[in-house]
């Protein structure tokens, strides 16, 4: 299977769309991110599409509803947590400004003092 993203208005995704990998292939055999696209374009008359791989293998994240596809990046970029979080470049991930504590317990951001508050039970 082959998943493909459909990319709305500021580039946001609207959802994936299920291929079978038969629809990327050319007369050799080769697949081909373009087949896929234009097949998705005969069959849903909407021309914006980008190919995303569960694994993470390309363009650094599974695309999902609310993900933003960045051109330039090339790669889709999850929804930003908190407004205090910055971009990651070389992994397109949200960061908080400081690290999570790494000893063993539960946190949870906490924006409105700028870091992280013990999960209690």
């Amino acid at each position: 299977m082959r998943y493909f993203a459909k990319i709305g208005i500021n580039n946001k995704v609207m959802g994936v769309h299920v291929l079978h990998e038969n629809e990327l292939k050319d007369s050799a055999g080769v697949e081909h991110e373009s087949l896929g696209i234009q097949f998705l374009n005969n069959l849903h008359k909407y021309p914006n599409w980008v190919q995303c791989w569960p694994d993470h293998s390309k363009r650094k994240h599974m695309a999902g509803p609310g993900m933003t596809y960045d051109d330039e990046r090339d790669a889709f970029i999850p929804k930003q947590n908190f407004p205090s979080w910055t971009l990651n470049e070389s992994t397109c991930d949200w960061e908080a400004p400081i690290a999570k504590p790494d000893d063993g317990k539960f946190y949870t951001w906490n924006d409105g003092t700028q870091g992280w508050d013990e999960v209690i039970d």
